[in-house]
């Protein structure tokens, strides 16, 4: 944590303080701000970010202690319901006259990844006379902006990502000319083992998607669903994976293959349609960089869902554009690319990372396509450190 960054990062939005707020690790940007993943809280407590002074902890008693010495500030402790209400009213007061406070809240919880704080907890803040408002710029400021060493750890995943997947499709291919079976769970696995002899960690399995499997965005094969994969058949493989470093990058992508030579044309019509899209989106980051222009999440997001929508695809694109790049899990904290599930106005910044990954699924989960690429945003621009998928991979030719 820059504290002197965040705090003029507080004052610049003309806010008294931030204050962060955590009950049993329901607000997981309070404890991430705060380095607090392996110690043990089981109370209340508060963090305020002055936009000048001194930051101050507020804290049980019984969990004074509890709190790793390398986080700055002023530590003051409570027992009572009263004396906390009691403490609470004094950190405010010494915040500043107007008591703007940011917090991890968002009006009608029109972008959930920002409303983490309960109801309750926002009532008694604002019974203590202050204002409060929204605080997703400044955690994108704080956890969303990565170093150059940090962008380094997201190209070498990229590198072993990418090696994995071409892997994973050899293999299919392979054993489809050897005249042997492999299903889906069966790459899967191979995928997992691949991240685990290269180093690397995921928070979750790989997707490998096989013709109606991949209508399903959040499909994930086990041995009850899984499909042998055949010739003729359409394979969709997202993979996603990070170095176990703290601070490391993920990196995740998501590309489309077919056993076979020559794929129908509703699959490359499909295909097409998706990579237009998803060009578009780089496009509009990469103009907007030149044309040193602001550009928000939900506008990369309308681009895309406009082509779409104008291909006659519309309604069969059922997710956001893209996430936040995050570090202990693939989705991060930063801005996402979504004018659908949200519409949010987060600004895309230099330092922060996100996928583009536009996708068509079709009614009854006949069908899916998707493309994934990862833009990283630069002090050079926009950049994408791995290959970009133009045409489906022939699997088994």
């Amino acid at each position: 944590m820059n504290l002197a960054a965040l705090q003029d990062a507080v004052a610049a939005r003309g806010l008294d303080g931030w204050l962060l707020y955590d009950f049993r690790r329901q607000n997981p940007t309070a404890v991430a701000m705060l380095g607090l993943g392996e110690h043990l809280l089981t109370r209340r407590w508060f963090y305020l970010i002055p936009a000048r002074g001194t930051p101050q902890l507020l804290v049980h008693a019984i969990e004074r202690r509890s709190f790793p010495a390398s986080v700055p500030g002023d530590r003051h402790s409570y027992a009572s319901w009263q004396s906390l209400h009691e403490a609470l009213a004094r950190l405010l007061a010494a915040a500043g006259g107007q008591r703007r406070i940011a917090m991890e809240y968002c009006a009608m919880a029109a972008i959930p990844y920002l409303s983490r704080v309960d109801a309750g907890t926002i009532e008694l803040i604002r019974s203590l006379g202050a204002e409060i408002v929204p605080s997703g710029d400044l955690i994108q400021q704080a956890l969303c902006r990565y170093s150059p060493e940090q962008i380094q750890s997201h190209v070498r995943a990229m590198k072993v990502v990418e090696a994995a997947k071409d892997a994973a499709f050899d293999l299919i291919g392979a054993e489809q000319r050897a005249g042997r079976e492999i299903s889906e769970l069966d790459v899967q696995t191979f995928l997992m083992q691949q991240f685990a002899d290269n180093g690397l960690i995921t928070d979750h399995a790989p997707i490998v998607a096989v013709n109606a499997h991949a209508g399903d965005p959040h499909y994930v094969p086990n041995a009850a669903s899984a499909v042998p994969i055949r010739r003729g058949d359409t394979v969709l493989i997202d993979l996603w994976a990070v170095e176990p470093a703290p601070g490391s990058v993920y990196a995740d992508i998501t590309w489309m293959g077919y056993c076979g030579a020559t794929p129908g044309d509703r699959l490359m019509r499909m295909f097409q349609t998706v990579i237009a899209g998803r060009d578009l989106a780089h496009e509009t980051v990469s103009r907007a960089w030149r044309e040193q222009r602001v550009l928000q999440g939900w506008e990369v997001d309308r681009v895309v869902r406009d082509h779409i929508a104008g291909e006659g695809f519309g309604d069969y694109f059922i997710h956001r554009t893209g996430h936040s790049l995050g570090m202990t899990a693939a989705h991060g904290e930063g801005a996402n690319m979504d004018d659908l599930e949200t519409h949010d106005t987060r600004e895309v910044i230099e330092g922060t990372a996100f996928t583009v990954e536009p996708g068509i699924y079709m009614p009854d989960d006949d069908l899916g396509v998707r493309s994934e690429i990862n833009i990283v945003m630069t002090s050079d621009g926009p950049r994408v450190y791995s290959a970009i998928q133009r045409e489906l991979i022939n699997i088994g030719v």
